[in-house]
């Protein structure tokens, strides 16, 4: 493209403009819609354009007296007289990809040039206003191309006829509701206005699909336009607006669904800080599960428990949270924590549970003894307040202004529409009935993973554990594993009732036994005198259980092969529970065993005969009232490599993402937050492998067993059941394998619905 054709006409004063591709290509952010609406044959106010490259070559040309790149100039110029032949007033626009402090404002009311040299010379009116906008362009932040070369050339500015009507900012939809405008820009009414600016609104609306803050000019009964860009709205807004578009036939449903992000959805399901606060954040960390929330300081699950018992909101401030704190967990408004990433306890609980949270605040002190805690330089004391945002892991001083979610007809009416063209199921992680019953009101097919050592987060049930746990003999374990069935029963039976049929994926135990083991010396007291111990002999059995790296130890499979016990144990609640439910409703139950933590095949089949014949022993499955199949985690890399020897002895496969990434990477993914953020500055990792899928490496892996696996055995059901299964982009890539199913904490549920629905359009 030649210098004289980066001067050209987007809107004339008569007649068309004719763009060539590679013109349109360097149109952007104001230009870019006004462009658009003109070659809609909406009416636009008369605008021409021309780019850095073309202006300085202007500005060296006028040095060497040369007129063959200004002739082309002064014609373009021309494009925005009318036909009365007057050269109009002038106004000069800055047109950057994004609106940013610093650009120029318009410059207005430029009276024409009196002559070819002076369109040129920036020591005249329109000239210089030109020669500022561009300068106004003063660093690469404004350009979207910052990294190319060429960019600062293909800058642009926009020259246009000046209105002479009264010019009005409208927006095309409110803001928060999304209703079809003209909306107010300021909150105040809007003056009566033609029906012209009702109609101009709602087809830049249809044009642009999306919100625009428009200048618009008003002149009697016409409207025309004169600037427009995009403005960040409300994500309710943004579906009721999609919705909107479907009732009046402007967007089919399929485009109503493309266009929301999944990403914007958690906003719906949480309460969120109000966009109009100005109060700056006193530490950052992860935001690991979403929402906003304000309370008194805590630092116990006792107090936590007390605080909710008066009424009142509290933010439970730990260092670390564990298994023991799932009480305080549940009680409290909010969880901030000094370590953890995305798939820390705290973390995949607080999304179970819905509750905000940020992990990893490094500059989090907290001192348990005194009930205070350093949060950079400020100290907090228990009942003091503060504010968490587990969107983006601020952590505030007070509390800030909440907004309730607004959770209306359009989100639940775009995810049906999703789920019309969606082929992959999307189950939960629960092991709770309430927790069950907030996926299933989020739209859930199943449960994808119920981790069976979950069901022990209570005081009384933890001390059962503890003492399975410590015991020292068979015969221990034995006593111990009584109260565990009875506990267990129920919990199956109550989960199996409320799926009403739906398939269930049931792990095994697989509790990396640190977390299950008391650790401080309160708690060691405690535990000692729940179980009847010494406190001298309960510390030397944690000695002995002590491992240097449990998450690679005595967990999982290796726990049912060497107490087979507790195998039989879970089995017989397993079955007890199954029978129960059948005897309350009439849909079949539907549960599937899954061994975690395998790399081998032949702890599969060690393990699968044990389960079949504890299973047929029950009787409850020749009732043909129960579905039964049998099928094992993919976590290790061995396991996936392999993964054509296990498949010949199971009905399913699902990878739990979390320990696969973790021991392919070989990353601690609780300890990773202290490097990966500098791993991620200085550009060796492009984002945290714990929130979005590695596709290279643990995506392969992935692809590899699924591949070997279905070689050996075609009717293999495969799953996704870790975190990444409710990360849009990692959801992309599980899109385009052989899977059936993936599984997510509930909150994510809606999230996996529209983000899959997206990717199999």
């Amino acid at each position: 493209m030649t210098l004289a054709q980066e001067m050209f006409t987007i809107a004339p004063a008569t007649g068309r403009a004719i763009v060539s591709p590679a013109q349109e290509a360097l149109l952007t952010g104001k230009a870019l819609w006004l462009h658009r609406a003109a070659e809609a044959d909406l009416p636009v106010v008369p605008t021409i354009v021309i780019t850095r490259s073309a202006w300085e070559a202007l500005q060296s040309e006028r040095r060497t007296r040369d007129d063959r790149l200004r002739v082309h100039w002064v014609a373009t110029l021309f494009r925005l007289v009318g036909r009365d032949g007057v050269p109009p007033h002038l106004v000069v626009r800055t047109s950057a990809p994004k609106y940013t402090a610093g650009l120029m404002q318009a410059q207005v009311d430029i009276p024409a040039p009196q002559s070819e040299s002076e369109s040129v010379d920036p020591a005249k009116p329109l000239a210089k206003a030109i020669s500022e906008a561009f300068d106004s362009y003063s660093s690469d932040q404004h350009w979207l191309s910052s990294s190319d070369k060429t960019a600062r050339g293909r800058q642009i500015v926009l020259v246009q006829a000046l209105a002479n009507g009264q010019l009005r900012t409208l927006l095309t939809r409110d803001v928060l509701a999304g209703t079809l405008g003209p909306a107010s820009a300021t909150g105040q009414a809007l003056p009566k206005l033609p029906q012209a600016a009702s109609a101009l609104v709602e087809k830049l609306d249809a044009l642009a699909g999306r919100h625009l803050s428009c200048l618009v000019e008003i002149d009697g009964e016409k409207a025309r336009l004169a600037s427009a860009r995009p403005i960040a709205i409300a994500a309710g807004a943004e579906l009721e607006a999609a919705v909107d578009r479907v009732n009046r036939g402007m967007w089919t449903q399929d485009q109503a669904v493309a266009a929301i992000s999944p990403a914007r959805l958690p906003q719906l399901l949480h309460p969120r800080l109000k966009s109009d606060h100005e109060a700056e954040p006193i530490a950052t960390g992860l935001g690991v599960s979403p929402g906003a929330a304000s309370g008194l300081v805590v630092f116990t699950a006792e107090d936590a428990a007390r605080v909710r018992a008066r009424g009142r909101h509290c933010i439970l401030v730990v260092t670390e949270t564990g298994p023991t704190d799932i009480e305080g967990m549940k009680a409290a408004t909010g969880i901030l924590t000094a370590r953890g990433g995305m798939t820390s306890h705290a973390a995949v609980v607080a999304r179970v549970t819905g509750k905000p949270c940020v992990a990893g605040v490094r500059s989090l002190h907290v001192d348990v003894a005194d009930l205070s805690c350093r949060i950079g330089d400020r100290e907090f004391r228990s009942g003091d307040r503060i504010t968490i945002d587990g969107s983006d892991g601020s952590v505030y001083a007070g509390a800030l202004p909440l907004s309730q979610p607004h959770i209306g007809g359009a989100i639940g009416t775009l995810l049906n529409w999703s789920d019309s063209s969606r082929k992959i199921s999307v189950r939960t992680n629960v092991e709770t009935v309430e927790a069950a019953r907030t996926a299933l009101s989020f739209g859930a097919e199943g449960i994808g993973l119920a981790r069976s050592e979950h069901m022990f987060f209570s005081p009384e049930r933890m001390v059962a554990l503890r003492r399975m746990i410590l015991s020292e003999d068979e015969a221990d374990r034995a006593k111990a594993l009584t109260g565990l069935v009875d506990f267990q029963t129920g919990d199956y039976a109550a989960l199996f009732q409320t799926m009403g049929g739906r398939p269930i994926t049931v792990r095994l135990f697989d509790p990396p036994l640190h977390e299950f083991l008391p650790r401080t010396d309160e708690d060691i007291e405690e535990t000692a005198s729940s179980l009847g111990l010494e406190v001298r002999q309960l510390r030397q059995r944690l000695e002995r259980l002590s491992e240097v790296n449990p998450m690679l130890g005595h967990r999982g499979v290796r726990v049912a092969i060497t107490y087979p016990e507790i195998l039989e144990m879970q089995m017989q609640a397993l079955m007890a529970g199954v029978e129960a439910a059948t005897r309350r409703q009439l849909a079949p139950v539907s549960v599937e065993v899954m061994v975690p933590f395998v790399s081998m095949a032949s702890e599969v089949t060690w393990i699968r005969e044990r389960v079949m014949a504890i299973a047929e022993a029950a009787g409850v499955l020749q009732s043909g009232r129960a579905l039964f199949s049998f099928g094992t985690m993919i976590e290790l890399p061995r396991a996936a490599l392999r993964a054509g020897d296990i498949a010949q002895n199971v009905d399913f496969f699902s990878f739990g993402t979390n320990d696969l990434t973790q021991t392919t990477f070989g990353i601690s993914r609780d300890d990773a937050p202290t490097f990966l953020a500098a791993y991620q500055r200085k550009g060796l990792y492009d984002q945290d492998p714990f929130v979005t899928l590695d596709q290279k490496g643990v995506g392969e892996l992935i692809a590899i067993a699924i591949e070997r696996g279905k070689a050996v055995n075609p009717n293999l059901k495969i799953g996704i059941c870790g975190e990444h299964a409710g990360d849009p982009e990692s959801l992309r890539f599980f899109a385009g394998l052989d899977i059936d199913y993936v599984s997510c904490s509930p909150y994510r549920v809606p999230v996996a619905r529209l983000a899959l629905a997206q990717v199999e359009n």
